[in-house]
Order: structure tokens, then sequence, then C-alpha cells
């Protein structure tokens, strides 16, 4: 059984747009300093997306190990 939690699948959505974005920026960028900033939000982006992956998955694994436990304890 996998629960996802919906607001937090919105959160990754939002992270994963948002390194879309930086990538985007910095694939027009003329500066360097410029598209170094852009690759550098990306990369964060990317990791804020990547974390609010694994807690979801987390949190799924949670909610069926409770669930579990639930089931058991009602036999």
């Amino acid at each position: 059984m996998t629960v996802v939690s919906q607001p937090h699948s919105k959160e990754r959505q939002v992270y994963l747009l948002r390194a879309e974005q930086a990538r985007s920026e910095a694939d027009v960028a003329t500066l360097d300093n410029v598209r170094d900033r852009c690759l550098r939000a990306e990369a964060a982006w990317m990791q804020m997306a990547a974390r609010a992956e694994r807690s979801e998955h987390m949190r799924a694994l949670e909610a069926a190990a409770k669930a579990e436990r639930n089931l058991q304890s009602a036999d």
C-alpha cells in the first residue's frame, strides 16, 4: 500500500519547475557569472526536489507500517 500526500507532491513539483526555470535562464544567460548562478540555483532546486521525494517515500512507508500494525492489533 503506497500513500502519497498530495501537498508534498505539489511541493516537489514546484521545486522541479523552479529547477527547469533556472536551467532555462542559464541557457540564455550571456554573462558567465549569471549562468553559473543559474546553474547553482538549478542544482539547489533539484536537491530540494530529491529531498521532498525521499520524505514522501518515508511517509508512505511509515503510513503502510502503521496500517499494518493497526490491522494486526485488530485481529
